[in-house]
């Protein structure tokens, strides 16, 4: 009886009102009273100090689309085993498996550098809405309205990045209503320290993704380096630990139910802002079109990764990133039903309409820019299918994704720079030259070749007005499975593109001299690279009219709130607020908010995906536990639960106590509450964290990392000269 009424209490305990990833200028306007009384014991102004622009934020870093924390004064990042994967797959080979062995360096010289890796620690925010609305041309059509303010954005980058190892963007916030000039600063030497072995960090795999309970120790530690005089600076074993201002030191304590937390970091996109009928359409078309194409891809890496070591290495950045997409998918399908939040959401938009009719002609214009946003919706529908899987070409075959960037590169090279799209600008040619030479590691010859007889046999089932013509042209226009094979054999056995030598000259050519290679592969790519230019030119015009429309609607809907309203997610720094608490994931059960070691114990069954590493294994079995046990549960603590607001990008993510200590790292959420991107349910809003105690325990009892322990301040004495063990 006890046992249920501790339950039903972690349950339905009050909750927090943790909708909202805030930015760090929105910290200030929360209510000071209402935040201590959550359990902030920091003043806000630590958090973010409006005269410097800056604070203890600032800590959470951006690791190259995921989160990370400065987790000590000499450079150490914690963030996910998962967000590392491409540094510790750079360095894994069938006679070095790090992927699965894990990794410790031994001595700061042993830390292994990641070819284009990097951290972003954030600097400045700076509203530039006037300066963007003003370069719009008055009388702009929807197209010019684009390229208006992207110049504008273009613009304000290139400014603000005069300055060195600089990286800025302009961000978009509510659709168009305000934009924000984010200005960080970029660390380019970037090394990993520790990896716990693949059975740890992904304990429980794709059978326990977006589950609860877990028992995963989704965690690693990397270390960013400096020039000797604090400047950021390419890879060198000249170069020192970089020295962070602020940092989150480590709760040794842990956490308990009922604690306040927050979950800091750069959470990539929400789609809160939709209206019904645009969240409509992700439901019953996009979703399920995620699940069947890149369902087949997944089956066909694991089947011809599971032939070959080598191939297995190759595909496994590919594989868990795909998988992870798949299962998303399937959650948000899930969860927009569960959650009836397409209906919802056109109850909300109804009652913003009575009281925008109410108050008369002021709100006239946002009436009217919904309906003209639901009529672009419509028109989107008609080539849904022709697009998505243009889209996705560059997820599947990565031979013709290759070629197809290196013609768009070149056609974009020829203008000027402020002209060029986005991502062939000058200051993005040093990454997408270090991506072209680390899809090396993901090339194995057999998937490359099933995958583009699967995209070739899609694009030949599409009707007549959604045609690709770059596969008519290539491939013919009705799938013939002996003659397709037939052909992508001799296009992959003609080409130099797979050639890493010949690839990085191709990077550097002109359009007419990749046409005069004659290789196969690159002319289907370069026909593909057309067709992608063309749709995004037509997406030019959509989105000048959405930036045109939805800024209005925007307006209606805040106004209606009457108090701050998040805006969603756009991969700049947020904060949210959160208590750890369990939740009832479906009528019958309830949860409690904690895992422990005794539970990833109890899950081993010798096979994948629940094998316990025979090292952890042996300790755990010991009951060696150390000074991690929580006397409560009497047990080492792994994964906890809390009701924070966050989505992809988060991973990685410090969750830090009211003191600003670290408590864990955020690395998934629930699957009930997958659909969260959609509208947040405080009854099921979750995350997943690894407890901080669990990453001690690997580093103490484990590991025997007496000399990291003591840098980061859990164990006493100085760390030996050199050393990260």
């Amino acid at each position: 009886m006890k046992k249920t009424l501790l339950l039903l209490s972690l349950v339905a305990a009050p909750a927090l009102a943790g909708e909202g990833k805030w930015t760090p200028q929105q910290v200030l306007e929360l209510d000071p009273a209402w935040l201590r009384a959550q359990g902030l014991q920091l003043s806000p102004k630590k958090l973010w100090d409006p005269k410097r622009g800056t604070g203890l934020l600032a800590g959470t870093v951006n690791v190259g689309g995921c989160s990370g924390a400065f987790i000590s004064s000499t450079g150490l990042v914690i963030t996910n085993h998962h967000c590392a994967f491409g540094v510790i797959q750079e360095h894994s080979s069938p006679q070095r498996d790090l992927i699965t062995q894990g990794f410790t360096a031994a001595e700061r010289k042993d830390e292994l550098p990641g070819k284009g890796a990097r951290v972003q620690v954030p600097r400045a925010f700076t509203d530039v809405t006037a300066q963007v609305l003003a370069a719009v041309p008055e009388g702009a059509d929807d197209r010019a309205r684009f390229v208006a303010i992207e110049r504008k954005q273009k613009e304000l980058v290139v400014e603000c990045e005069k300055r060195p190892a600089t990286r800025c963007q302009v961000a978009t916030f509510d659709g168009g209503v305000s934009y924000t000039l984010v200005d960080s600063v970029e660390l380019q030497d970037v090394r990993l320290v520790y990896a716990p072995p693949r059975a740890v960090g992904e304990y429980g795999g794709e059978t326990d993704n977006w589950m609860w309970p877990r028992h995963t120790g989704d965690f690693a530690i990397l270390r960013a380096y400096s020039a000797p005089d604090g400047t950021s600076a390419p890879y060198s074993e000249k170069n020192v630990p970089y020295k962070a201002e602020f940092f989150f030191p480590l709760a040794t304590e842990g956490v308990k139910p009922g604690d306040f937390v927050m979950v800091l970091g750069y959470p990539g996109r929400t789609y809160r802002t939709l209206l019904a009928e645009e969240m409509a359409m992700r439901q019953a078309r996009y979703y399920p079109r995620v699940r069947d194409v890149y369902g087949e891809a997944i089956r066909i890496l694991e089947e011809e990764g599971d032939k070959d070591a080598a191939g297995k290495i190759a595909v496994a950045s590919t594989l868990k990133g795909l998988h992870n997409v798949y299962k998303n998918a399937g959650g948000q399908l899930a969860g927009l039903k569960r959650g009836h939040i397409v209906e919802k959401q056109h109850a909300a938009e109804a009652q913003v309409e009575a009281w925008a009719r109410r108050a008369g002609a002021k709100w006239a214009p946002a009436l009217a820019a919904r309906e003209a946003l639901l009529a672009e919706q419509q028109s989107i529908t008609q080539v849904f299918e022709r697009e998505f899987l243009l889209n996705a070409s560059s997820r599947l075959a990565r031979g013709p994704a290759m070629a197809s960037t290196l013609g768009r590169l070149a056609a974009e090279r020829v203008k000027p720079d402020l002209e060029r799209r986005p991502d062939y600008m000058d200051r993005e040619l040093a990454r997408l030259k270090d991506k072209l030479e680390r899809e090396q590691k993901n090339l194995f010859l057999p998937v490359e070749k099933k995958l583009l007889t699967a995209f070739v046999r899609r694009a030949q089932a599409l009707g007549a007005g959604e045609r690709i013509a770059a596969v008519d042209k290539h491939f013919g226009g009705a799938f013939d499975a002996k003659a397709v094979a037939a052909k992508v054999d001799a296009m992959y056995a003609g080409t130099k593109v797979l050639d890493l030598g010949e690839r990085m000259k191709m990077f550097g050519e002109s359009l007419a001299q990749l046409e005069a290679r004659k290789d196969p592969l690159l002319a289907f790519g370069l026909d593909l690279a057309k067709e992608l230019s063309a749709m995004d030119e037509l997406g030019d015009r959509r989105l000048g009219a959405a930036l045109r429309l939805r800024p209005e609607w925007r307006k209606a809907v805040m106004a209606h709130a009457g108090k701050p309203v998040a805006p969603d997610a756009n991969g700049t720094l947020r904060v949210t607020f959160a208590k750890v608490q369990g939740y009832a994931p479906r009528d019958g059960l309830l949860a409690t908010p904690q895992t422990t070691l005794s539970g990833v114990v109890e899950k081993h069954t010798g096979e994948e995906p629940f094998v316990v590493p025979e090292r952890v294994m042996a300790v755990a079995e010991a009951r060696r536990y150390g000074p991690w046990v929580d006397k409560k549960l009497g047990d080492v603590p792994v994964n906890f639960l809390a009701d924070a607001d966050t989505t992809g990008g988060n991973s990685g993510s410090p969750t830090v106590n009211g003191r600003g200590q670290l408590v864990g790292v955020n690395f998934d959420r629930v699957w009930e509450n997958v659909a969260n991107d959609f509208g947040y349910n405080p009854e099921v809003a979750r995350n997943v964290n690894v407890d901080v105690r669990y990453v001690l325990w690997m580093l103490d009892q484990v590991e025997n990392a007496d000399a990291l322990l003591r840098e980061l301040g859990v164990r006493k004495g100085p760390p030996v000269a050199g050393e990260t063990r």
